[in-house]
Protein backbone atom coordinates (compact mmCIF):
# COMPACT_ATOMS: atom_id res chain seq x y z
CA UNK A 1 0.00 0.00 0.00
CA UNK A 2 1.58 3.58 -0.95
CA UNK A 3 1.94 6.07 1.43
CA UNK A 4 -0.34 9.20 0.93
CA UNK A 5 2.06 12.11 -0.21
CA UNK A 6 3.16 15.02 2.39
CA UNK A 7 0.30 17.87 1.97
CA UNK A 8 3.33 20.02 0.94
CA UNK A 9 6.67 19.53 0.08
CA UNK A 10 9.33 21.87 -0.70
CA UNK A 11 12.20 20.52 -2.77
CA UNK A 12 15.36 22.16 -3.45
CA UNK A 13 13.97 25.16 -2.92
CA UNK A 14 16.94 28.23 -3.75
CA UNK A 15 16.66 31.92 -3.45
CA UNK A 16 19.18 34.55 -3.86
CA UNK A 17 18.97 38.39 -3.27
CA UNK A 18 21.49 40.83 -4.32
CA UNK A 19 24.60 39.95 -2.31
CA UNK A 20 22.83 37.40 -0.20
CA UNK A 21 22.01 33.74 -0.93
CA UNK A 22 18.87 33.46 1.32
CA UNK A 23 18.42 30.11 0.52
CA UNK A 24 20.38 27.14 -0.83
CA UNK A 25 18.60 23.58 -1.65
CA UNK A 26 16.37 23.67 0.90
CA UNK A 27 12.89 20.88 1.64
CA UNK A 28 11.00 20.50 3.70
CA UNK A 29 7.14 18.56 3.98
CA UNK A 30 4.36 19.19 6.21
CA UNK A 31 1.78 16.96 6.74
CA UNK A 32 -1.94 16.81 7.04
CA UNK A 33 -3.09 17.73 10.52
CA UNK A 34 0.44 18.34 11.74
CA UNK A 35 2.47 21.59 13.55
CA UNK A 36 5.52 21.74 11.95
CA UNK A 37 8.08 24.57 14.01
CA UNK A 38 10.39 25.84 11.39
CA UNK A 39 13.82 27.46 13.81
CA UNK A 40 16.33 29.59 12.96
CA UNK A 41 19.06 31.99 13.91
CA UNK A 42 18.03 35.77 11.84
CA UNK A 43 19.31 35.50 8.71
CA UNK A 44 18.90 31.33 8.55
CA UNK A 45 15.99 31.99 5.51
CA UNK A 46 13.08 31.36 7.60
CA UNK A 47 10.95 34.99 6.48
CA UNK A 48 12.24 34.12 3.08
CA UNK A 49 10.61 30.20 2.61
CA UNK A 50 7.83 31.24 4.13
CA UNK A 51 7.10 34.41 1.70
CA UNK A 52 7.72 31.41 -1.27
CA UNK A 53 5.51 29.40 0.02
CA UNK A 54 2.41 32.51 0.67
CA UNK A 55 3.14 33.33 -3.06
CA UNK A 56 4.80 37.03 -1.74
CA UNK A 57 8.28 36.05 -3.40
CA UNK A 58 9.24 33.19 -6.17
CA UNK A 59 12.71 30.94 -5.58
CA UNK A 60 14.98 31.28 -8.25
CA UNK A 61 14.72 27.22 -8.67
CA UNK A 62 13.02 24.23 -6.71
CA UNK A 63 9.79 23.08 -6.50
CA UNK A 64 6.53 23.14 -4.75
CA UNK A 65 4.16 20.31 -4.53
CA UNK A 66 0.53 20.07 -2.77
CA UNK A 67 -1.23 16.67 -2.64
CA UNK A 68 1.74 15.06 -4.36
CA UNK A 69 1.16 17.66 -7.66
CA UNK A 70 3.29 20.21 -8.96
CA UNK A 71 2.06 24.06 -8.56
CA UNK A 72 3.66 27.56 -8.84
CA UNK A 73 2.66 29.94 -6.50
CA UNK A 74 3.01 33.35 -8.48
CA UNK A 75 1.49 35.44 -6.09
CA UNK A 76 -0.11 35.67 -2.84
CA UNK A 77 -3.69 35.27 -4.70
CA UNK A 78 -2.30 31.86 -6.21
CA UNK A 79 -1.34 30.88 -2.46
CA UNK A 80 -4.86 31.47 -1.05
CA UNK A 81 -6.43 29.70 -4.13
CA UNK A 82 -4.33 26.47 -2.90
CA UNK A 83 -5.49 26.99 0.85
CA UNK A 84 -2.21 28.79 1.75
CA UNK A 85 -2.56 32.05 4.05
CA UNK A 86 0.39 33.95 5.96
CA UNK A 87 -0.49 35.66 9.76
CA UNK A 88 2.00 38.05 9.36
CA UNK A 89 4.26 38.92 12.86
CA UNK A 90 3.13 42.18 12.59
CA UNK A 91 -1.34 42.84 13.02
CA UNK A 92 -2.47 42.68 9.42
CA UNK A 93 -5.92 43.92 9.92
CA UNK A 94 -7.71 47.52 9.05
CA UNK A 95 -8.36 48.88 12.31
CA UNK A 96 -10.87 51.34 11.27
CA UNK A 97 -13.56 48.32 9.70
CA UNK A 98 -15.24 46.40 11.99
CA UNK A 99 -14.54 42.68 12.30
CA UNK A 100 -16.67 41.07 9.59
CA UNK A 101 -15.48 43.83 7.46
CA UNK A 102 -12.09 42.29 8.01
CA UNK A 103 -13.23 38.62 7.67
CA UNK A 104 -14.42 39.42 3.93
CA UNK A 105 -12.23 41.98 3.04
CA UNK A 106 -12.06 42.08 -1.29
CA UNK A 107 -14.45 39.30 -0.99
CA UNK A 108 -17.68 40.43 0.47
CA UNK A 109 -21.03 38.74 -0.64
CA UNK A 110 -23.41 40.60 -2.57
CA UNK A 111 -27.21 41.04 -2.77
CA UNK A 112 -29.07 42.86 -5.23
CA UNK A 113 -25.71 44.26 -6.55
CA UNK A 114 -25.04 45.71 -2.54
CA UNK A 115 -22.57 44.35 0.20
CA UNK A 116 -24.44 41.92 1.86
CA UNK A 117 -23.97 42.81 5.73
CA UNK A 118 -26.46 40.35 7.18
CA UNK A 119 -24.65 37.66 4.96
CA UNK A 120 -21.49 38.97 6.82
CA UNK A 121 -22.57 38.76 9.98
CA UNK A 122 -24.30 35.50 9.43
CA UNK A 123 -20.97 33.98 8.02
CA UNK A 124 -18.68 36.15 10.48
CA UNK A 125 -20.37 34.06 13.75
CA UNK A 126 -19.66 30.68 11.99
CA UNK A 127 -15.82 31.48 11.38
CA UNK A 128 -15.63 33.16 14.80
CA UNK A 129 -17.97 30.27 17.11
CA UNK A 130 -15.17 27.52 16.67
CA UNK A 131 -12.08 29.91 17.41
CA UNK A 132 -14.18 30.46 21.10
CA UNK A 133 -14.78 33.80 20.19
CA UNK A 134 -17.88 35.40 21.30
CA UNK A 135 -17.32 38.80 20.01
CA UNK A 136 -20.24 41.10 17.83
CA UNK A 137 -18.95 40.76 13.80
CA UNK A 138 -19.98 45.09 14.26
CA UNK A 139 -16.85 45.55 16.76
CA UNK A 140 -14.71 47.85 15.18
CA UNK A 141 -11.25 45.79 14.92
CA UNK A 142 -8.63 49.14 16.22
CA UNK A 143 -11.05 47.98 19.75
CA UNK A 144 -9.85 44.54 20.56
CA UNK A 145 -6.88 44.01 22.73
CA UNK A 146 -4.14 42.52 20.55
CA UNK A 147 -4.04 39.20 21.69
CA UNK A 148 -8.10 39.25 20.14
CA UNK A 149 -6.45 40.85 16.99
CA UNK A 150 -4.16 37.40 16.38
CA UNK A 151 -7.34 35.33 16.67
CA UNK A 152 -9.63 37.38 14.08
CA UNK A 153 -6.66 37.46 11.54
CA UNK A 154 -6.81 33.23 12.01
CA UNK A 155 -10.47 33.58 11.54
CA UNK A 156 -9.96 35.83 8.05
CA UNK A 157 -7.63 33.02 6.86
CA UNK A 158 -10.16 30.25 7.66
CA UNK A 159 -12.70 32.26 6.02
CA UNK A 160 -10.96 31.78 2.96
CA UNK A 161 -10.65 28.12 3.15
CA UNK A 162 -7.23 27.93 4.49
CA UNK A 163 -5.50 24.51 5.00
CA UNK A 164 -2.33 25.64 5.80
CA UNK A 165 -1.28 28.28 8.36
CA UNK A 166 1.98 30.15 8.53
CA UNK A 167 2.51 32.04 11.69
CA UNK A 168 5.35 34.50 11.75
CA UNK A 169 6.29 34.97 16.01
CA UNK A 170 2.71 35.46 16.72
CA UNK A 171 3.14 35.49 20.49
CA UNK A 172 5.50 38.34 20.26
CA UNK A 173 2.99 40.99 20.87
CA UNK A 174 0.78 38.83 23.22
CA UNK A 175 0.61 38.12 27.09
CA UNK A 176 0.39 34.81 28.52
CA UNK A 177 -3.08 34.85 28.79
CA UNK A 178 -3.65 35.52 24.98
CA UNK A 179 -0.77 33.08 24.32
CA UNK A 180 -2.29 30.44 25.86
CA UNK A 181 -5.85 31.05 24.41
CA UNK A 182 -4.24 30.96 21.01
CA UNK A 183 -2.26 27.32 22.00
CA UNK A 184 -5.48 25.93 23.00
CA UNK A 185 -6.64 27.32 18.99
CA UNK A 186 -4.17 26.27 17.44
CA UNK A 187 -4.67 22.44 18.60
CA UNK A 188 -8.13 22.50 17.81
CA UNK A 189 -7.08 23.61 14.80
CA UNK A 190 -5.21 21.21 14.35
CA UNK A 191 -7.49 18.11 15.28
CA UNK A 192 -9.59 20.18 12.41
CA UNK A 193 -7.26 18.89 10.06
CA UNK A 194 -5.53 22.31 9.61
CA UNK A 195 -1.86 22.24 8.96
CA UNK A 196 0.07 25.25 10.59
CA UNK A 197 3.83 26.18 10.07
CA UNK A 198 4.81 27.85 13.33
CA UNK A 199 7.97 30.07 13.21
CA UNK A 200 9.51 31.28 16.54
CA UNK A 201 12.48 32.54 18.57
CA UNK A 202 10.93 30.77 21.78
CA UNK A 203 12.05 27.41 21.68
CA UNK A 204 9.76 26.72 24.97
CA UNK A 205 6.76 27.56 22.97
CA UNK A 206 8.08 25.41 20.07
CA UNK A 207 8.55 22.29 22.11
CA UNK A 208 4.73 22.81 24.01
CA UNK A 209 3.46 22.66 20.41
CA UNK A 210 5.29 21.35 17.12
CA UNK A 211 4.67 17.77 16.26
CA UNK A 212 8.15 17.97 14.46
CA UNK A 213 11.02 20.66 14.38
CA UNK A 214 12.53 22.03 10.80
CA UNK A 215 15.79 24.07 11.57
CA UNK A 216 17.53 25.99 9.01
CA UNK A 217 21.16 27.53 9.11
CA UNK A 218 22.41 29.78 6.17
CA UNK A 219 19.73 29.28 4.30
CA UNK A 220 20.22 25.39 4.59
CA UNK A 221 18.40 22.28 6.12
CA UNK A 222 20.49 22.32 9.65
CA UNK A 223 18.24 18.80 10.86
CA UNK A 224 14.78 17.57 11.36
CA UNK A 225 13.96 16.83 15.38
CA UNK A 226 10.74 14.29 15.64
CA UNK A 227 8.44 15.07 18.54
CA UNK A 228 9.95 12.72 20.87
CA UNK A 229 13.79 14.46 20.16
CA UNK A 230 12.34 17.76 20.42
CA UNK A 231 14.12 19.41 23.72
CA UNK A 232 16.15 22.92 24.36
CA UNK A 233 19.74 21.79 24.08
CA UNK A 234 19.00 20.16 20.89
CA UNK A 235 17.25 22.50 19.09
CA UNK A 236 20.10 24.65 19.78
CA UNK A 237 22.97 22.62 18.79
CA UNK A 238 21.71 22.16 15.33
CA UNK A 239 20.77 26.15 15.10
CA UNK A 240 24.27 27.53 15.77
CA UNK A 241 25.76 24.28 14.91
CA UNK A 242 27.64 23.43 17.92
CA UNK A 243 26.77 22.54 21.86
CA UNK A 244 26.31 25.53 24.12
CA UNK A 245 26.88 24.55 27.24
CA UNK A 246 29.29 27.20 27.62
CA UNK A 247 26.51 29.85 26.61
CA UNK A 248 26.33 31.82 29.76
CA UNK A 249 29.87 31.50 30.63
CA UNK A 250 31.08 34.38 32.56
CA UNK A 251 34.70 35.47 33.64
CA UNK A 252 34.97 36.86 37.18
CA UNK A 253 35.66 40.42 37.59
CA UNK A 254 36.49 41.24 40.55
CA UNK A 255 34.12 44.70 41.19
CA UNK A 256 35.73 48.08 41.71
CA UNK A 257 34.48 51.85 43.29
CA UNK A 258 30.75 52.55 43.08
CA UNK A 259 29.87 53.92 39.94
CA UNK A 260 26.07 54.67 40.91
CA UNK A 261 24.08 54.72 44.18
CA UNK A 262 20.41 54.80 44.65
CA UNK A 263 19.42 56.33 48.22
CA UNK A 264 15.75 56.42 48.99
CA UNK A 265 14.66 56.86 45.57
CA UNK A 266 11.34 57.18 44.82
CA UNK A 267 9.81 56.90 40.85
CA UNK A 268 6.45 58.19 39.51
CA UNK A 269 5.33 55.16 38.93
CA UNK A 270 5.70 53.38 42.50
CA UNK A 271 5.78 56.93 44.53
CA UNK A 272 5.04 54.94 47.88
CA UNK A 273 8.38 52.78 47.78
CA UNK A 274 12.24 53.72 48.40
CA UNK A 275 14.95 52.08 46.33
CA UNK A 276 18.82 51.44 47.48
CA UNK A 277 21.29 49.77 45.80
CA UNK A 278 24.52 50.35 44.54
CA UNK A 279 26.20 49.64 41.19
CA UNK A 280 29.97 49.04 41.32
CA UNK A 281 32.30 48.95 38.17
CA UNK A 282 32.87 45.34 36.40
CA UNK A 283 29.62 44.39 37.67
CA UNK A 284 26.81 42.94 35.87
CA UNK A 285 23.40 43.01 37.96
CA UNK A 286 19.73 41.90 37.09
CA UNK A 287 16.65 43.14 37.35
CA UNK A 288 14.17 40.72 38.11
CA UNK A 289 10.38 40.86 38.64
CA UNK A 290 6.90 39.59 36.96
CA UNK A 291 5.35 42.51 34.64
CA UNK A 292 4.09 45.46 36.76
CA UNK A 293 6.84 45.14 39.03
CA UNK A 294 8.10 48.32 37.74
CA UNK A 295 11.87 47.34 36.49
CA UNK A 296 11.39 49.37 33.46
CA UNK A 297 10.38 52.60 35.26
CA UNK A 298 12.99 52.36 37.43
CA UNK A 299 15.96 52.13 34.64
CA UNK A 300 13.76 55.26 32.87
CA UNK A 301 14.26 57.32 35.92
CA UNK A 302 18.06 56.28 36.04
CA UNK A 303 18.37 57.45 32.88
CA UNK A 304 16.31 60.59 33.40
CA UNK A 305 12.95 60.18 31.36
CA UNK A 306 10.76 60.85 34.05
CA UNK A 307 12.37 62.73 36.89
CA UNK A 308 12.82 61.17 40.89
CA UNK A 309 10.06 62.36 43.31
CA UNK A 310 12.59 61.75 45.82
CA UNK A 311 15.89 60.61 46.54
CA UNK A 312 19.35 60.89 45.87
CA UNK A 313 21.42 59.40 42.79
CA UNK A 314 24.90 59.30 42.96
CA UNK A 315 27.89 58.71 39.95
CA UNK A 316 31.11 57.97 41.33
CA UNK A 317 29.94 59.55 44.75
CA UNK A 318 28.59 62.63 43.63
CA UNK A 319 25.22 63.90 43.59
CA UNK A 320 23.65 64.53 40.28
CA UNK A 321 20.10 65.73 39.40
CA UNK A 322 18.99 63.94 36.26
CA UNK A 323 15.75 65.96 35.20
CA UNK A 324 16.54 64.74 31.15
CA UNK A 325 18.17 62.08 29.24
CA UNK A 326 20.57 64.61 28.00
CA UNK A 327 21.63 65.25 32.06
CA UNK A 328 22.36 61.09 32.36
CA UNK A 329 24.25 61.35 29.03
CA UNK A 330 26.34 63.68 30.45
CA UNK A 331 26.83 62.19 33.98
CA UNK A 332 27.86 58.97 32.06
CA UNK A 333 24.74 56.73 31.99
CA UNK A 334 23.31 55.45 28.79
CA UNK A 335 20.17 53.06 27.93
CA UNK A 336 19.36 50.67 25.60
CA UNK A 337 15.58 50.48 25.51
CA UNK A 338 13.01 47.84 25.72
CA UNK A 339 11.12 48.50 22.31
CA UNK A 340 14.11 49.26 20.05
CA UNK A 341 11.67 50.07 16.75
CA UNK A 342 10.08 52.66 18.71
CA UNK A 343 12.56 53.92 21.02
CA UNK A 344 16.48 53.06 19.79
CA UNK A 345 16.62 53.28 16.16
CA UNK A 346 15.09 55.49 13.41
CA UNK A 347 14.52 52.46 11.37
CA UNK A 348 14.45 54.81 8.16
CA UNK A 349 17.79 56.43 8.66
CA UNK A 350 21.40 54.30 7.67
CA UNK A 351 23.27 52.25 10.04
CA UNK A 352 26.19 55.25 10.02
CA UNK A 353 23.33 57.73 11.25
CA UNK A 354 22.32 55.73 13.79
CA UNK A 355 25.29 54.90 15.23
CA UNK A 356 26.47 58.48 15.29
CA UNK A 357 23.19 60.09 16.83
CA UNK A 358 24.12 60.26 20.21
CA UNK A 359 27.30 61.41 19.63
CA UNK A 360 26.35 64.34 17.49
CA UNK A 361 27.12 67.32 19.83
CA UNK A 362 30.54 66.02 21.17
CA UNK A 363 31.68 64.84 16.87
CA UNK A 364 29.99 68.38 15.58
CA UNK A 365 32.31 70.46 13.08
CA UNK A 366 31.53 73.88 13.11
CA UNK A 367 28.41 73.51 14.18
CA UNK A 368 27.77 70.81 11.13
CA UNK A 369 27.91 66.92 11.08
CA UNK A 370 31.18 65.66 11.29
CA UNK A 371 31.28 62.99 8.53
CA UNK A 372 35.32 61.68 9.09
CA UNK A 373 34.26 61.28 12.44
CA UNK A 374 30.76 59.24 11.73
CA UNK A 375 32.73 56.92 9.04
CA UNK A 376 36.02 56.42 11.76
CA UNK A 377 32.95 55.18 14.36
CA UNK A 378 31.22 52.71 11.79
CA UNK A 379 34.82 51.47 10.69
CA UNK A 380 34.85 50.59 14.97
CA UNK A 381 31.84 49.60 15.60
CA UNK A 382 30.61 47.11 12.94
CA UNK A 383 33.49 45.13 13.32
CA UNK A 384 33.88 45.33 16.81
CA UNK A 385 30.07 44.13 17.15
CA UNK A 386 29.76 42.16 14.46
CA UNK A 387 26.66 43.82 12.79
CA UNK A 388 25.88 42.37 9.85
CA UNK A 389 25.28 44.63 6.98
CA UNK A 390 25.84 45.54 3.52
CA UNK A 391 27.16 48.76 4.01
CA UNK A 392 26.87 51.55 6.76
CA UNK A 393 24.40 53.44 4.43
CA UNK A 394 21.88 50.31 4.86
CA UNK A 395 18.52 51.44 6.41
CA UNK A 396 18.68 50.18 9.82
CA UNK A 397 14.77 49.24 8.86
CA UNK A 398 16.15 46.32 6.62
CA UNK A 399 19.00 44.52 9.46
CA UNK A 400 17.51 41.71 11.46
CA UNK A 401 16.59 42.02 15.07
CA UNK A 402 19.71 40.83 16.71
CA UNK A 403 21.49 43.01 13.99
CA UNK A 404 19.49 46.11 14.97
CA UNK A 405 20.12 45.87 18.85
CA UNK A 406 23.96 45.52 18.10
CA UNK A 407 23.26 49.13 16.27
CA UNK A 408 21.37 50.28 19.59
CA UNK A 409 24.57 49.00 21.74
CA UNK A 410 26.72 50.74 19.52
CA UNK A 411 25.13 54.09 19.14
CA UNK A 412 25.62 54.35 23.12
CA UNK A 413 29.23 52.33 23.54
CA UNK A 414 30.20 55.03 20.95
CA UNK A 415 29.99 57.82 24.05
CA UNK A 416 31.74 54.72 26.58
CA UNK A 417 29.68 54.93 29.29
CA UNK A 418 30.26 54.30 33.00
CA UNK A 419 26.59 52.81 33.32
CA UNK A 420 24.81 51.32 30.56
CA UNK A 421 21.29 50.44 31.54
CA UNK A 422 20.00 46.83 29.54
CA UNK A 423 16.21 46.67 29.38
CA UNK A 424 15.34 43.14 28.06
CA UNK A 425 18.64 43.23 25.64
CA UNK A 426 18.00 39.68 23.94
CA UNK A 427 14.30 40.42 23.45
CA UNK A 428 12.89 38.90 19.84
CA UNK A 429 16.55 38.04 19.12
CA UNK A 430 17.92 34.96 17.67
CA UNK A 431 20.12 32.69 19.70
CA UNK A 432 23.24 33.18 17.96
CA UNK A 433 22.75 36.56 18.24
CA UNK A 434 21.65 36.24 22.04
CA UNK A 435 25.37 34.38 22.79
CA UNK A 436 27.12 37.80 21.07
CA UNK A 437 25.47 40.30 22.97
CA UNK A 438 26.51 38.09 26.36
CA UNK A 439 30.01 37.68 25.34
CA UNK A 440 30.25 41.90 24.89
CA UNK A 441 28.31 42.04 28.12
CA UNK A 442 31.18 39.99 29.86
CA UNK A 443 33.68 42.33 27.61
CA UNK A 444 32.50 45.49 29.03
CA UNK A 445 32.63 44.43 32.60
CA UNK A 446 35.81 43.58 32.35
CA UNK A 447 37.02 46.66 31.41
CA UNK A 448 35.38 48.48 34.03
CA UNK A 449 31.94 49.10 32.83
CA UNK A 450 29.28 48.66 35.65
CA UNK A 451 25.65 46.95 33.30
CA UNK A 452 22.25 46.90 35.17
CA UNK A 453 20.01 44.93 33.09
CA UNK A 454 16.52 43.59 33.54
CA UNK A 455 15.38 40.51 32.06
CA UNK A 456 12.12 38.41 31.93
CA UNK A 457 13.98 35.58 31.10
CA UNK A 458 14.82 33.82 34.58
CA UNK A 459 16.96 31.95 32.45
CA UNK A 460 19.26 34.81 31.44
CA UNK A 461 19.29 36.50 34.74
CA UNK A 462 20.81 33.13 36.47
CA UNK A 463 23.19 32.99 33.51
CA UNK A 464 24.90 36.64 33.41
CA UNK A 465 24.47 38.44 37.06
CA UNK A 466 26.74 39.07 39.57
CA UNK A 467 23.46 40.14 41.38
CA UNK A 468 20.12 40.24 41.26
CA UNK A 469 17.50 43.10 42.56
CA UNK A 470 14.55 41.33 42.93
CA UNK A 471 11.15 44.16 42.25
CA UNK A 472 7.26 43.16 43.12
CA UNK A 473 5.03 46.24 42.48
CA UNK A 474 7.20 49.33 42.77
CA UNK A 475 9.53 47.57 46.03
CA UNK A 476 12.34 45.92 45.94
CA UNK A 477 12.04 42.85 47.61
CA UNK A 478 15.41 41.50 47.83
CA UNK A 479 18.82 41.24 46.83
CA UNK A 480 20.58 37.97 45.96
CA UNK A 481 24.62 37.03 45.77
CA UNK A 482 25.54 34.96 42.47
CA UNK A 483 25.83 32.11 45.06
CA UNK A 484 22.11 32.72 46.53
CA UNK A 485 20.53 32.69 42.96
CA UNK A 486 18.48 30.27 41.90
CA UNK A 487 14.61 30.02 40.47
CA UNK A 488 12.73 29.18 43.51
CA UNK A 489 14.75 32.37 45.49
CA UNK A 490 13.94 34.87 42.59
CA UNK A 491 10.03 33.80 42.01
CA UNK A 492 9.82 34.07 46.00
CA UNK A 493 10.48 37.70 45.71
CA UNK A 494 9.07 38.76 42.54
CA UNK A 495 5.94 37.29 43.81
CA UNK A 496 5.90 39.89 47.02
CA UNK A 497 8.15 37.22 49.42
CA UNK A 498 9.70 37.90 52.62
CA UNK A 499 13.01 39.82 51.58
CA UNK A 500 16.58 38.63 51.14
CA UNK A 501 20.06 40.24 50.92
CA UNK A 502 23.42 38.79 50.27
CA UNK A 503 23.97 38.49 53.70
CA UNK A 504 20.30 37.12 54.71
CA UNK A 505 19.76 34.22 52.79
CA UNK A 506 16.69 33.38 54.99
Amino acid sequence: MTAAPPLLEVRRVTKQFPGVRALRGVDLTLGRGEVLAVIGENGAGKSTLMKILAGVQRPDSGELFLDGGLVELRDVQAAQRHGIALIHQEINLAGNLDIGANLFLGREPTRFGLVDRSAIRAESAKVLAPLGLDLDPDTRVDTLPIGLQQLVEIAKALVSRARILIMDEPTSSLTQHEAARLFQVIRELRAQGVSIVYISHRLGEVKELADRVAVLRDGENAGVLAREEIDHAAMVRLMVGRDLSQFYQRRSHPPGAVLLEARALRTPAHPRHEIHFTLRAGEVVGIAGLVGAGRTELLQTLFGITSALAGELRVRGEPVRLRSPGDAISAGIALVPEDRKQQGLVLEMAVAENLSLASLRRDQRGGFLNRPAEQALCDRMIPQLAIKTPSPAQPAQFLSGGNQQKVVLGKWLALEPLVLLLDEPTRGIDIGAKREIYALMDQLAARGMAILFVSSEMEEVLGMADRVLVMHEGRLTGELSRAMMGEEALMQLATGGAAMTASNPS
